[in-house]
C-alpha cells in the first residue's frame, strides 16, 4: 500500500507481481564507510509546557551471518531529554507502506513534531512554498518515535553484494525491520521500555508480522501496543479479483460515504453515520446474500438489490446491471461524478479532479496522488538538509515504484494452492501470546483503497477479544490525517492510546 495515503496498493491491483530469481553473487566484499549520524536538538510548546528532545538521523548497518554489512537502514529517532527513568518512555517505531514508501507520510502528516500543512477538504495544494510548522500534538509528548525506512526507500539502501530488491519480499522486510529494532533498543538500553509499532497500508502487514518476528525470534521483545492506520492485513478486502466477492461487499459503505459526500444520492440523508449504518446493515443481511447467490438469484431479487445500490451510491440502475452488481473501486472512482466531467480520489474519495479520457473505463490521473505528492516530497527534503542537517546527495526516495512492482509474499506461501496473502492470524497469534499486547485501528470512511468497513471484517474474524482493540473511523482518506479534524482527533486517540497502557 503505497503510502501519501500513497498507496501502491493499486498497482498490486492492476500490475502482475513479477518473479525474480536469485542472481550470483560473485563480487568481492568492499569496505564500506562508517554509518553517518545527524544529531540535532529541537523544542517545541504543546500548549501547556515546552518539550525539548534531540533529533537523531542516523544509518544502522544490517549484517549478513558473515558479519558484513548488507543493508543500511536511514532512520530518524525523536528522544525525549530529561527523561529520569527510560524504562517507563514509550518508545514506538513508525513506517509506511506501499510495499516501496519511506515513512514520510506519518512523519511530516501526524505523528512527528513538524508538519506539513494541506488544504483540510483534500483540494490541490500547489506549488511550493508549503507550510511546515511544528506539532504540538506530535505522539512525541507521550512517547519516543523512530521513523524507518526500508531498505530502497529515502536513503536505505543495500551495500556490498547485496541489492536493494533482495529486500523487496515479506520475509526479508520483515527480518531487517525486526534487526533493526533489536539494535536500536540494544544500542540505545531500551529493552525494559514500553514499546509499541505503527504501520500504515502494507505498513500493516509488516506490523503484524513483526509481532511474531520480534516475540518468538528474539524472545524477549514483546510489545506493549500496535498501530495500524488503514490496515490491509487480508488482501482479499481489497483485490478486485473474479470470484472473490468479498471486496465488493466490504466497499459499499465507502461507495455510499463518497457519493453522500459529493451529493450524488437519490435522496440524501442528513446524517452521514446513521445512513452508513444503514448501508452496512443491508450489506451484511442483504448485498453479501445476493452476491452469494450468484446466477440463482431471481430476477426480482436482483432488481432489490439494484435499486437498493442504485440509492445507496448514485450510480444509474443500468451501470449496476452492466458490472453484474459488483462495481470496482476503480470504475466507482470514474463514474461517479462523470455527468460532471469530473473523478474522484481513489485514497481519498474527497478529492476532484479532470481525466483527458472522460469516456474511459478508468482514472487516468488519481487527484488524490497530484493533491499531495509534491507537498510531502518537497518537506521532507527541505526538512532533512534545513532542518535535521542532513548532508547526503544521493536522493531521498519517499517511493520507490520498482519495490512494489517487483515485491514478493511470504516464502510459505509459493504452493500451487496458496490464495490471497492474510497476515491477520499472525497478529491474533501475537496476542494470544502476550496479555498486554493491544490494537489500535484508524481507518478514514472516505478512504476506496483499503476500505474503512474491512478493517471491521477483518477484526470480526480475528478471534482477538474486543477489548483489547480500539477501532475508530475518521472523516478523512487513506491518509485521514490531511484533513484537519481528523489529524485532531486521531493525534489525541494514539496518545491516550499508549497513555492507557502505561503500568
Amino acid at each position: 500500500m503505497k503510502s501519501p495515503g500513497k498507496i501502491f496498493l493499486f498497482l498490486i491491483i492492476l500490475l502482475p507481481v513479477l518473479g525474480r530469481g536469485d542472481t550470483p553473487k560473485d563480487k568481492k566484499i568492499q569496505p564500506v564507510p562508517e554509518p553517518k549520524s545527524f544529531v540535532t536538538k529541537g523544542s517545541l510548546f504543546t500548549g501547556k509546557t515546552t518539550l525539548t528532545y534531540t533529533a537523531r538521523a542516523s544509518e544502522t548497518y544490517i549484517k549478513d551471518k558473515t558479519g558484513n554489512p548488507e543493508a543500511s537502514i536511514f532512520t530518524i529517532a525523536y528522544l525525549k531529554e530529561d527523561v529520569k527513568d527510560i524504562s517507563h518512555r514509550p518508545v514506538t517505531f513508525i513506517f509506511n507502506g506501499g510495499p516501496g514508501s519511506s515513512a514520510v507520510w506519518l512523519h511530516l502528516g501526524v505523528l512527528g513534531p513538524m508538519r506539513v500543512c494541506l488544504p483540510s477538504d483534500g483540494s490541490d495544494s500547489g506549488a511550493p512554498p508549503y507550510r511546515i510548522e511544528q506539532n504540538p500534538l506530535t505522539l512525541l509528548t507521550v512517547s519516543d518515535l523512530v521513523f524507518i525506512d526500508p531498505v530502497g526507500t529515502g536513503y536505505s539502501r543495500a551495500l556490498n553484494n547485496a541489492e536493494d530488491k533482495d529486500f523487496w519480499d515479506t520475509d526479508r522486510d520483515t527480518e531487517s525491520i525486526a534487526e533493526f529494532i533489536r539494535i536500536f533498543i540494544t544500542k540505545n538500553k531500551r529493552w525494559n521500555s514500553p514499546k509499541y509499532v505503527c504501520g500504515e497500508s502494507y505498513g500493516s502487514i509488516r506490523a503484524a508480522l513483526l509481532v511474531g518476528e520480534l516475540q518468538r525470534r528474539f524472545k524477549g521483545i514483546h510489545l506493549n501496543g500496535v498501530m495500524l492506520v488503514s490496515p490491509a492485513l487480508d488482501v482479499r478486502t481489497f483485490i478486485f479479483k473474479s470470484g472473490n466477492d468479498l471486496t465488493y461487499v466490504n466497499y459499499l459503505p465507502s461507495y455510499a460515504a463518497a457519493a453522500w459526500y459529493h451529493n450524488k444520492l437519490p435522496q440524501k440523508p442528513t446524517n452521514l453515520n446513521t445512513f452508513l449504518q444503514e448501508v452496512i446493515d443491508f450489506t451484511v443481511n442483504e448485498y453479501l446474500v445476493a452476491l452469494f447467490k450468484g446466477d440463482s438469484l431471481s430476477e426480482k431479487e436482483k432488481n432489490h438489490i439494484i435499486d437498493k445500490l442504485h440509492q445507496y451510491t448514485g450510480l444509474s440502475k443500468t451501470f449496476i446491471r452492466n458490472n453484474n452488481l459488483r462495481v470496482m473501486s476503480y470504475r466507482f472512482t470514474k463514474e461517479l461524478l462523470r455527468d460532471r466531467g469530473l473523478v474522484i480520489g481513489h485514497a481519498d474519495s474527497r478529492c476532484l479532479g479532470k481525466d483527458p479520457d472522460n469516456a474511459g473505463e478508468y482514472v487516468r490521473n488519481d487527484p488524490e496522488t497530484a493533491s499531495n505528492d509534491g507537498a510531502f516530497t518537497a518537506a521532507i527534503n527541505d526538512y532533512l538538509g534545513r532542518g535535521l542537517k542532513v548532508d547526503f546527495e544521493r536522493e531521498y526516495k519517499t517511493l520507490t515504484i520498482e519495490a512494489n512492482i517487483h515485491w514478493k509474499r511470504p516464502a510459505s506461501d509459493n504452493d500451487f494452492f496458496s490464495g490471497f496473502v492474510n497476515v491477520m492470524p499472525d497478529l491474533a497469534k501475537g496476542v494470544a501470546d502476550n496479555k498486554d499486547l493491544r490494537v489500535f485501528v484508524a481507518a478514514g470512511i472516505y478512504d476506496l483503497t483499503t476500505a474503512f468497513y474491512s478493517a471491521r471484517y477483518m477484526f470480526n474474524q480475528s478471534g482477538i477479544p474486543e477489548d483489547r482493540v480500539t477501532l475508530i473511523n475518521y472523516e478523512g482518506g487513506h491518509m485521514m490525517y490531511t484533513n484537519d479534524e481528523a489529524f485532531k482527533k486521531m493525534a489525541m486517540d494514539l496518545r491516550e492510546f499508549i497513555l492507557t497502557g502505561k503500568k
